[in-house]
């Protein structure tokens, strides 16, 4: 009887620490006009994984829970920012806002938030707080200092503001869409702080739909300042930011291209 208990408890532990593997591949897909249904496969589950992330031109590539950053040391700031934005993300939960910290993932350190103190410019999210408030801890990681870029602010609370209320639109709309930010960074631009945090004269955003096997995508090219204009007239191929910022930002994805119907 001992001994049959004791092979019993041996295959429960076998089968208990049993782990599933997975693997599958991406496909490159021919890029056709943004209405056109693509024909081959990216992947064959729903959402986006790791093969949507932009190329790095910095390697210096950091990982949080909801979104992944290319930070660049040079201009003191991510080059990118990007994430998958799901219906069910968009909540108003109402955090309390906490302070901004330093990022720790950071390798070569990211930038204090002093560097921002009465320079006129807000800490400007590039993932926004307001995209990450259906968990505190998604909702805090926003606000590490890898994460904003110095925004005027009647830019910040204007135009850019408007462009991440219709992006969460999307959201709820598609149910599931891929978000690309962040500034474009020259060594001409100018600086604030001790650590000499460049201000972008432009900020781009670029937005990705999926469903099956259809893509559409959008792209945003916006001064950082102050404008009444519709959002929709910034709108820009994505193939002009990837020349302003020597970023491939979908290099799964070739052809795509961008367009006003989205």
């Amino acid at each position: 009887m001992k001994k049959y208990l004791i092979l019993v408890w041996v295959g429960f532990l076998l089968f208990s620490c049993k782990k599933e593997s997975t693997s599958g591949t991406e496909n490159k897909i021919p890029r056709e006009e943004i209405s056109s249904v693509v024909s081959n496969q990216v992947d064959t589950v729903s959402g986006f994984s790791e093969a949507y992330l932009p190329i790095s031109t910095t390697k210096q590539i950091v990982k949080h829970d909801y979104y992944t950053l290319s930070y660049n040391e040079n201009f003191e700031q991510a080059e990118w920012v990007a994430y998958e934005l799901k219906a069910e993300y968009v909540k108003n939960n109402d955090f309390k806002r906490p302070y901004f910290v330093q990022d720790p993932s950071v390798i070569t350190g990211s930038a204090d938030w002093r560097n921002y103190k009465k320079s006129g410019y807000d800490k400007g999210h590039l993932c926004p707080a307001a995209d990450m408030e259906f968990d505190k801890r998604a909702y805090n990681d926003t606000f590490f200092t890898s994460n904003i870029s110095p925004q005027k602010r009647d830019f910040n609370s204007g135009i850019w503001n408007r462009i991440e209320e219709k992006v969460r639109y999307w959201a709820l709309r598609d149910r599931d869409i891929y978000v690309v930010t962040g500034g474009v960074l020259n060594d001409l631009d100018k600086k604030i702080g001790t650590e000499k945090v460049s201000v972008p004269k432009y900020f781009y955003k670029i937005v990705l739909s999926k469903s099956g096997k259809e893509y559409k995508a959008i792209a945003f090219l916006v001064p950082n300042e102050d404008s009444d204009k519709s959002i929709y007239d910034f709108v820009v191929p994505i193939e002009s930011i990837e020349k302003m910022t020597g970023i491939d930002f979908f290099p799964n994805l070739k052809n795509l291209k961008s367009s006003q119907s989205f």
